[in-house]
């Protein structure tokens, strides 16, 4: 009877450090969620699929949307990649100017935009410099990606909106009715 006491209570003990544990590293990762919106974005100078330089100051007077993909190529990305381009001549009309960005380097980037026939920049964030400064690297094993997640940068620079829950079929919709609610404010 005490030995099946003793396991119920470690198991009880064990199972509360778990659910600590969990809910601790979840509202950490709530908590990252939430620290972007309403500062300013980070700096930034990424080349895109063409080579050409790209830096977060030449957008100011513009909405940004920055949507971070994990692999070029890949089913969901590609599809992420296509809602963006259907959508594009609508972000133009709204002010806004689309930036995709990955790990992937130019070249990949290059071959997918090409594949793709993609009206806008894709930054090759290969050093992990702005995905390390906005937390969403994520490592498998001995792969790093970017985690799937955008960030929605005002005119000023400043971060409104950080969508770190993307569906790959109407992201591109939602940040495009975002911008158009925020402009009629």
């Amino acid at each position: 009877m005490l030995h099946t006491s003793l396991f119920v209570i470690a198991s009880l003990s064990a199972f509360s450090f778990t659910a600590h544990a969990e809910n601790t590293i979840f509202s950490k990762s709530q908590n990252d969620q939430k620290q972007w919106v309403g500062r300013t974005a980070p700096a930034f100078k990424l080349q895109d699929q063409n080579g050409k330089w790209h830096e977060l100051k030449q957008y100011q007077g513009k909405w940004l949307v920055l949507y971070f993909y994990p692999k070029d190529n890949s089913p969901g990305c590609t599809q992420e990649a296509n809602q963006f381009k259907a959508l594009y001549p609508n972000f133009l009309k709204s002010n806004a100017v689309i930036l995709g960005a990955s790990l992937d380097d130019v070249a990949s980037h290059q071959a997918f935009s090409k594949k793709l026939d993609l009206p806008f920049p894709i930054l090759a964030d290969s050093k992990h410099q702005l995905a390390n400064q906005l937390g969403i690297v994520r490592n498998l094993g001995i792969v790093k990606i970017a985690k799937r997640e955008s960030f929605l940068i005002d005119p000023q620079g400043i971060i409104v909106y950080h969508y770190s829950s993307v569906d790959t079929q109407s992201h591109a919709a939602q940040v495009l009715a975002d911008i158009q609610k925020l402009n009629k404010k």
